[in-house]
């Protein structure tokens, strides 16, 4: 054999067996998400439904292993093309990290909040909404995407926030909520008009470094996880894990949660009574370099 067809042999088997490893760590993978199908976990309680993962195996390589991938990873065929600021990437249920959640952060959600998920979609995402699946198919599916992850074969779901009634919308909570705007700084993120384009907004990463826009309130899209002031209100107070949207629970007390959420809603390009009180206000957007009001 001949030098040059020596080396070339050589490097071939140092590159096959450099691939070992995460070929190992493919198969170790799969065979652990087929033994996790066998458990306790892999099943899901939504009301008297209980989906049962096993079910749930052709409806998911049918509507969503092109996204997800087959593993559940979030490498599916058209993950690529999905990988942009605008358009997240397919979630990766590997890791049990959830944007839209009932409990608190850092915690896994519970299985009504996966199934709520399933039947709304993900606005800004190409994640639809799946509610033309029967209650059961989408039970089934909230414990197939369970059994991705080893984080639900130790671990429990949060307890759910506590989500106080809400009160009247009032000019005072209005501008209070605008306060609570400017001392959290949501302005950073978001701009003082919510046009999404505060100065940390080009910064922006998602846990996998990739960059990740702020919402932005002027266009009156749908938030990211619901659309009632209660799904808002949840946003703030669990915040959306993955993102840099943090919870902000130690850091704003329940009403002014809701002042928050009233003033928020007159930066929306709607109708609403919050929009009629903020006309009559006369509110200005914050200054951020504005000296703090004299005690």
């Amino acid at each position: 054999m001949n030098s040059r067809l020596l080396r070339l042999t050589n490097a071939a088997v140092i590159v096959g067996f450099l691939a070992l490893p995460a070929l190992v760590q493919a198969q170790i993978s799969e065979y652990q998400e087929k033994q996790w199908l066998d458990t306790p976990a892999a099943t899901s309680h939504i009301g008297n439904l209980t989906g049962n993962a096993h079910a749930a195996t052709e409806p998911y390589r049918r509507y969503c292993t092109v996204c997800h991938g087959e593993l559940g990873d979030g490498n599916g065929e058209s993950a690529y093309w999905f990988d942009t600021p605008l358009f997240f990437k397919p979630r990766d249920f590997t890791t049990a990290v959830f944007k839209c959640r009932s409990t608190p952060t850092g915690t896994l959600p519970t299985d009504e909040d996966i199934y709520d998920s399933i039947g709304r979609g993900l606005d800004r995402s190409n994640m639809p909404p799946w509610n033309t699946f029967s209650a059961q198919m989408r039970a089934d599916l909230v414990a197939w995407i369970k059994h991705y992850s080893p984080r639900w074969q130790t671990e429990k779901p949060g307890e759910p926030i506590v989500i106080p009634p809400e009160p009247e919308v009032t000019a005072e909570r209005i501008k209070a909520g605008q306060d609570v705007f400017n001392r959290v700084q949501c302005w950073k993120c978001h701009g003082v008009e919510g046009r999404g384009n505060g100065p940390s907004a080009s910064t922006l990463q998602d846990d996998q470094g990739r960059p990740i826009l702020p919402y932005n309130f002027a266009e009156g899209g749908r938030f990211k996880c619901g659309t009632s002031d209660a799904d808002l209100y949840k946003i703030f107070m669990t915040g959306l894990d993955g993102t840099p949207m943090p919870s902000f629970s130690d850091n704003i007390k329940p009403e002014e949660a809701w002042d928050l959420v009233f003033f928020l809603r007159t930066l929306q390009p709607f109708h609403t009574k919050a929009k009629e009180l903020a006309k009559g206000l006369n509110l200005k957007p914050i200054n951020p370099n504005a000296p703090p009001p004299s005690q």
